[in-house]
């Protein structure tokens, strides 16, 4: 049994203690936006937040977060409508499959949560969730666009 605080609700769950936050997520909550993507925390399709920090949740175990932490999915990002960055996504028709774009958003949410005027060096640096359709410099200014203000309000 774990307890888990996800998008603000704290839910009761009956899984293995070595069970991968992700899966916890995904089968036992029903949230599938959150992606499996490598299963080693590689390519960061399965990226949540815990406490607001970019988490790759397929290598978490579930029994490595405790009731007290803020787990935020993508679908609990922006509850009262699009986050800032999701609308920057579509300003600059980032996704081409889309696989990856529920944890590239969510690691640039968290990466404009902390650093709300990132440099292209550190977006370089933060963003290391992998697109295989290699939509990066539509990453980057998606990110720029919301870091300047650009025709969207902060998220």
């Amino acid at each position: 049994m774990a307890k888990l605080n996800v998008n603000g609700k704290t839910i009761d769950i009956v899984v293995a203690d070595d069970t991968p936050l992700l899966w916890a997520i995904r089968e036992q909550i029903g949230l599938t936006g959150t992606k499996y993507g490598c299963g080693v925390a590689q390519c960061g399709a399965c990226t949540v937040h815990i406490d607001g920090v970019a988490t790759r949740s397929c290598a978490l175990p579930v029994s490595g977060v405790t009731p007290e932490q803020k787990i935020v999915t993508i679908e609990g990002l922006s509850p009262d409508g699009m986050h800032a960055i999701q609308q920057a996504w579509i300003k600059h028709e980032v996704p081409q499959c889309g696989f990856c774009q529920s944890g590239m958003i969510m690691a640039a949410a968290a990466l404009l949560q902390a650093n709300p005027k990132p440099s292209e060096a550190d977006i370089a640096s933060e963003m290391t969730n992998i697109c295989r359709c290699g939509t990066y410099n539509r990453v980057k200014a998606a990110i720029l666009d919301v870091a300047a203000g650009g025709t969207l309000g902060r998220g």
